[in-house]
């Protein structure tokens, strides 16, 4: 691989790790990076799930140390979360992109509205919202329906995650970051676990990547923790009205 192309990815691990510590979506920076070296699609996914297991790991910890985690749901979501998005990884090859863009795309603008016309959103936590309903369903959206999309598509998962935990759980955008790191973790090691199995892990470019995304997850962590919440509402919103750009371009452009 050329010397400029390698450049280009691990400028684009260093962001990527940045901007999923904070709200998710890095692959919309990190998987179109790789792709444009030419590397085939399914090897840059894979690869792209070795770079980011450690950055979210290493996101997770730093959240975990000073942000208190609800256990209640990442314990049993990352469980969830590694077979779901095995399952995700297996059955990519035959579900089409063409077909979950337009999808994600209108729930992407969905998301976009609703934090935007609810500012009190993920501010301050809701406990008064915690039932043990609605543990069961954060359980379930997160660790097998977000966990299923990680494994077959991808951008936005930890968007996802946060954006179910503010709205079903009433938590803060930064505990729920910290729960969503923990979680997505687990949907990376579950796809990554089938990619290497199907041998499309390039390993030396993937831990390349991975040192320069965790660099990034820990000052985009620590950036999170400092700022608060206001810091991280602002930036969800710049992450998602980026990647309906991204995935309207890939859809019609």
């Amino acid at each position: 691989m050329p010397l400029e192309h390698v450049v280009l990815v691990l400028a684009a691990a260093l962001c990527a790790g940045w901007v999923d510590a904070v709200v998710g979506g890095g692959g919309l920076v990190q998987l179109p990076a790789v792709m444009v070296t030419g590397i085939p699609p399914v090897q840059a996914m894979a690869t792209n799930k070795l770079s980011s297991v450690f950055g979210t790991a290493s996101a997770a910890v730093t959240y975990t140390r000073t942000t208190k985690v609800d256990r209640a749901v990442a314990l049993p979501g990352v469980g969830l979360a590694v077979v779901s998005a095995g399952l995700g990884a297996l059955a990519a090859a035959a579900i089409s992109a063409d077909v979950l863009r337009p999808a994600v795309m209108a729930v992407l603008v969905g998301v976009a509205a609703f934090v935007t016309l609810r500012p009190q959103m993920g501010s301050v936590p809701q406990p008064h919202l915690r039932t043990n309903g609605r543990v069961v369903a954060a359980v379930t959206i997160a660790g097998v329906g977000v966990a299923f999309y990680d494994g077959i598509m991808g951008p936005g998962t930890g968007t996802f995650l946060i954006i179910a935990f503010t709205t079903i759980l009433g938590l803060d955008f930064v505990s729920a970051s910290a729960s969503a790191k923990i979680i997505n973790t687990g949907t990376n090691l579950g796809a990554l676990f089938v990619f290497a199995w199907q041998g499309h892990v390039l390993w030396g470019l993937g831990l390349g990547m991975a040192v320069c995304n965790v660099a990034g997850a820990q000052v985009g962590a620590r950036m999170a923790l400092k700022r608060g919440t206001g810091f991280v509402r602002v930036v969800l919103l710049c992450v998602v009205v980026a990647m309906v750009i991204r995935l309207g371009w890939q859809q019609f452009g």
